[in-house]
């Protein structure tokens, strides 16, 4: 790449894109600046915009609702299950004239049960956008997590699996979904050999050539990553057993987990229990943490939608996320 001098628009994304999108059994991956811009495009390209609904899980990184919310949108929350991950049973109470789309975040690296959400999309005649940011590497009854709605958005930050330097991606098998994100992510710039024109309101989140090179490398190194990722796994699988009051949460039957992080649901009945451990271990240098704040608590988020949010608020003083570098 540095041969050529092309660090914008170059053939590695070309490349980089190709081979993604092989990876993961779809015909379309579109290379981004990050998920959080992935997240945007998917939405603006399903037709999501101002005073539109979509359900979504509280127990996510910020940058779900935040593409909600970027759009003129709102989240609407609903409860997770034992998994951690959006609870499909409760998704119908949630729905109103509204409600357009549902994302499910496959949080962890867990898959969502994403046959039971497709049954409701296809019901009420929602679309779907995964957030697959956390789920490289993960697959539900085969498949990859990220194409079973119309759109999955991928995160390659530098704390995932593989990084690009930042980045991320959108996966599609639609042919005018695909060509829509492309055009929407490049300005909306009309091709031509010299004239600059723009035939509506587009954004700067093509992914930048120097970023995809790096990705191309990435890529070959991740089945050795994914079978590190999954030996600790099994390391803590193994030491963690017996221990009466904790639960390691484990991919189901059905579903194959990349362990983005190894988590952990504490059975002490102690409300300060998780925050004791947390310090506890950060003396010896042992880096665990929580989950993240849930969106519904936060001030931007407190006036959205929300079913009860029992099991959600419940397990935030029970999470505990363990050191899972692929590197450990």
């Amino acid at each position: 790449m540095l041969s050529h001098g092309q660090f914008v628009f170059g053939p590695e994304v070309a490349e980089f894109e190709k081979e993604f999108a092989a990876f993961c059994g779809t015909r379309f991956a579109i290379g981004l600046n990050s998920g959080l811009d992935a997240l945007v495009l998917a939405l603006r390209a399903l037709g999501i915009g101002h005073g539109d609904e979509v359900i979504t899980p509280p127990n996510s990184y910020i940058a779900s609702s935040g593409a909600i919310g970027l759009l003129g949108a709102s989240p609407v929350f609903v409860d997770v299950g034992d998994d951690y991950n959006i609870d499909p049973t409760l998704i119908e109470n949630a729905i109103t004239p509204k409600t357009k789309a549902i994302m499910p975040v496959h949080i962890y690296g867990q898959p969502v049960d994403m046959e039971k959400l497709l049954s409701i999309a296809s019901e009420y005649k929602l679309t779907i956008t995964e957030d697959a940011s956390e789920s490289l590497g993960s697959f539900l009854n085969y498949k990859h997590t990220g194409t079973f709605g119309e759109i999955g958005c991928l995160s390659f930050n530098g704390n995932k699996i593989i990084t690009t330097g930042g980045g991320g991606a959108i996966l599609t098998n639609a042919d005018t979904l695909a060509e829509q994100i492309r055009h929407m992510s490049t300005t909306a710039k009309i091709a031509h050999p010299w004239e600059l024109s723009h035939d509506e309101i587009g954004y700067n989140y093509r992914m930048p050539n120097i970023n995809a090179a790096l990705g191309c490398a990435q890529l070959e190194l991740f089945p050795k990553l994914i079978e590190n990722k999954r030996n600790l796994h099994m390391k803590y699988k193994k030491e963690l057993e017996g221990i009466p009051w904790l639960r390691l949460i484990s991919e189901k039957k059905e579903s194959i987990s990349n362990y983005w992080l190894n988590t952990i649901i504490l059975g002490n009945n102690e409300d300060s229990f998780q925050k004791k451990l947390i310090e506890t271990c950060h003396k010896e240098k042992i880096f665990l943490r929580p989950s993240w704040k849930p969106l519904h608590l936060l001030p931007m988020f407190q006036s959205c939608p929300k079913s009860e949010l029992n099991t959600a608020s419940f397990l935030q003083n029970k999470i505990v996320n363990l050191p899972s570098s692929a590197f450990l």
